[in-house]
Parts: structure tokens; sequence; C-alpha cells
């Protein structure tokens, strides 16, 4: 779509750079009150010692309270912070959605940030795309600009916001380029925007010092060409799981949604029992230099550092898959304030680190490590589930910096989303403001 001749350039870009600055603040804080907070609750826990019964209770009650609350922060308050966000921020920039900001702003930050540290299997990068649509729009609203310009504004907060969610510019500028293209099709002022807003970002975070790597792991060398076709084929099967994926979420949430309708709050009480019993009973694992992760609960940045640090046992990397698989499709599906991008990147790392044990043991003159298959189909689920090859390619990249990774990744990223594609799976983000809009007619 081409922006009208009234559309002013410059003003959008002095906007852009404000909401880049207050994107940067905000959802860089997220992330670093997630990370704090997360550790506390672990190190309570540990303190108590597993044999305590106080460990098993606290970690109960902390996290039935969370949840709870978190519910009804959500419901009571804002109920379009539910689930990633994702599609509330393109239903608006379709015209088909409103954008309640101020409200959205504060109930995503606090709902989002007890989900995420009671320990529910949800990734921080759908509360900051949220928040920073949110704060694109109130920089428009504030600067009484038009609805064009307010919606360059509000892609550029969302761009901002998966970018302070990984320190991944680049991911956020594709990530708009592929999901929200519609809107800017064939414009580059608009861009112009989005980009200065990521820039924004990276310069808040870095002179904050906030700017750490997010997956500080092992930088591999590049496989040989002639075992591309082990890239392929496990594209393939992330494409599988990702069509598999698509439909079972759908699946939770219609099934969740309707109980959580009649049995609100007992519903909230069963997933914090369950995200607290576990992560109770599977006990944080040892890796490299005394570091304890804790594999099974919260988002993904534990398991995939876990799976390429730890040599564990080929069974407990398939149960882990499985377990995750499951409690991503539970989280999500209770309709919880939390995004599905990092447990998409912590499943496949789990599915392609099993694979690349295997292949290992079997061709190790086509791998020469399995993290090298790992990091290689990291990004395979993300491009088959949400279709954005290219984001979830860049996006892998960045966080890991195995820059000479990129053809494995291409390949894997390429064949997952032409599996997804061929088995007839639509883009979840699509599937999910389609579902969105259809229960906005019904009531």
């Amino acid at each position: 779509m081409t922006l009208p001749e009234s559309y002013r350039p410059g003003v959008v870009l002095g906007a852009a750079l404000i909401t880049g600055i207050m994107v940067g603040l905000v959802g860089g804080g997220f992330r670093q009150a997630v990370s704090w907070g997360t550790q506390t609750r672990f190190d309570l826990l540990a303190a108590l010692g597993h044999s305590s019964g106080g460990q098993l209770g606290l970690a109960l009650g902390v996290s039935v309270v969370m949840v709870l609350a978190g519910f009804w922060l959500m419901r009571w308050l804002a109920p379009e912070t539910g689930g990633s966000g994702i599609p509330q921020i393109e239903g608006f920039l379709a015209g088909k959605l409103p954008l309640r900001s101020g409200r959205v702003l504060p109930v995503k930050f606090v709902a989002g940030w007890l989900m995420l540290v009671s320990g529910m299997v949800l990734g921080r990068e759908g509360p900051t795309i949220q928040m920073g649509g949110s704060m694109g729009h109130l920089t428009s609203r504030w600067g009484q600009l038009s609805q064009e310009e307010s919606r360059v504004l509000v892609a550029a907060g969302a761009a901002a916001g998966l970018t302070a969610a990984f320190n991944a510019p680049l991911a956020g500028i594709l990530f708009v380029l592929e999901e929200m293209r519609p809107r800017f099709q064939n414009d580059t002022r608009a861009y112009q925007g989005i980009t200065l807003a990521c820039v924004m970002v990276m310069v808040v975070v870095q002179a904050l010092g906030w700017n750490e790597t997010v997956l500080p792991v092992k930088i591999y060398g590049a496989p040989p060409w002639v075992s591309l076709w082990v890239f392929a084929l496990t594209g393939a099967a992330l494409g599988v799981i990702g069509y598999v994926f698509n439909r079972g979420l759908v699946l939770a949430l219609d099934i969740l949604g309707q109980s959580g309708r009649r049995f609100f709050s007992l519903q909230a009480v069963i997933f914090g029992g369950l995200v607290g019993v576990l992560g109770y009973i599977y006990q944080p694992s040892l890796g490299s230099n005394e570091h304890l992760y804790h594999p099974l609960i919260s988002g993904g940045e534990q398991v995939i550092l876990w799976s390429l640090d730890r040599l564990a046992a080929v069974p407990e990397i398939w149960g882990l898959f499985l377990l995750r698989l499951v409690m991503t499709l539970l989280c999500y599906g209770s309709g919880a304030p939390g995004g599905i991008f990092a447990p998409l990147l912590a499943i496949a790392t789990l599915f392609s680190q099993g694979l690349g044990r295997e292949v290992y043991a079997l061709f190790p003159q086509w791998l020469p490590e399995p993290g090298i298959l790992t990091i290689a189909g990291m990004g395979g689920l993300v491009a088959a589930t949400v279709r954005a090859p290219l984001t979830a390619i860049v996006l892998t990249l960045e966080i890991t910096g195995n820059y000479q990774l990129i053809l494995p990744l291409l390949v894997t990223c390429l064949t997952a989303t032409l599996t997804a594609q061929y088995l007839g799976g639509e883009p979840i983000y699509e599937v999910l403001l389609a579902r969105m809009l259809g229960q906005n007619r019904a009531h």
C-alpha cells in the first residue's frame, strides 16, 4: 500500500525516534525485570532445599498467585492483552481492531511479567511487541498524527519491541516486512521510520548496559556442503511439526477458551499449580562453569543453553521436546499474556539437538558436531509456524552469533516453510487474527 501525499516523513521520523527510545526503556526494562524476577524465584526455591516441604509449598504458592493475578488483570482491565498481542497489532494496522494503547501498555507489562516469572512456558517477545506497538500509537496520539502516520508508528513500535526482546534489530525490521507487509508494500518511507525506531532501541539498551548476548553459545564452523541434505530433512521435519503445532494451538485455544469462560479462576489455579509442580519435580541441571539451568519451565533461553552446554542423554532430550511442546500449547492456549517465539525456538532446538546427536553418531563426516544442526534448526519452527523464514534466519544469527551457519540455516528454514505450506498450513498470526475477528462478530 502506497502512503498518501499528506504523509509527512520528517514528522514520522521524529516520532519514530521518540518511539524507539520509549520502547528501548520499557521493552528493555521488561526483559531485565523478567530476568531478575525469574532468577529471584529460582534462588528462593534453591535456598529452601529440595527435600524441604517448604520448597514445594513455595513453588506452588508463588506460581498460583502470580498466574491468578495475571489472568485477573487481563480479564478485568484489558482482555485484548491475552496471548502474544501480535494479531491485535495486525488487526489495528488492517483497520479491523481498535488499539486501547493507554490501557494495554501497563496491563501487558504487569500481567506479562507475572506470567513469565511464574514459570509459564511463554516468550517475552509477545509482550514487548504489543507494548511497542502501543507506545507507537501513544506517540502518534500525542503528536496528533494522521491515521496512516499512526499506523507507521505502530508498526515501528512493534518492530522495536521485537528488537528489545532479543537485542536483534535486523530481525525486528524483517518481522514487520514479512508479517505486516500489506500495510507498507512498495513504500520505503515507512521503513525509514521503522528502521530508526529499531536503531534507537539498540542505542538505549547499549547506553544502559542491557545489550548482553541473549544466547552466549559456542561459535561453530561451517559444515561441509555435501551435508546440506541433513539440514533439508531437518527443515522438512520441522515443517511437519509446525503444521501440527498450528492446528494444535487453535484446538487448545478453543477448548481452554470454553472452559476458561466457565471456570476462569479454577483454570488459572490449575495452570499455576502445574508449572509450580513441574518446576519442583524437574530440578535444575548443572552445566559447565557450575551454571544451573531450568530446562522445563519458563520461556526458552534456559533450555536452549542447557541443550548446548550439557551432554544430556538422548532420551531426556526427546522427553523434554515432547513436554515443552505440550506445555507451550497449553500455556498459550490458556490465553495468558505471552509470546510463542521463544518457546518455538526452544522446541526446535531440542528436536534438532536430539536429531543431531543421532546423525553425528551415524555420519560424523557430514556433521562434525551435533550443535551445528541444533543452531541451524533453531529457527526452523518459527519459519514454519509464523511463515517468516527471513525473520527466523536473521533472529537465529543475531542471538547466537553463528553467522557462518547462514547456509545451513537458509536450507533448514526454507524447507520448513515450504513443507508447512505444502501441507496446507496457514501463518499462525493470520489464523489467530481471523479467529479473533470471528469471535468479535459473534459477540
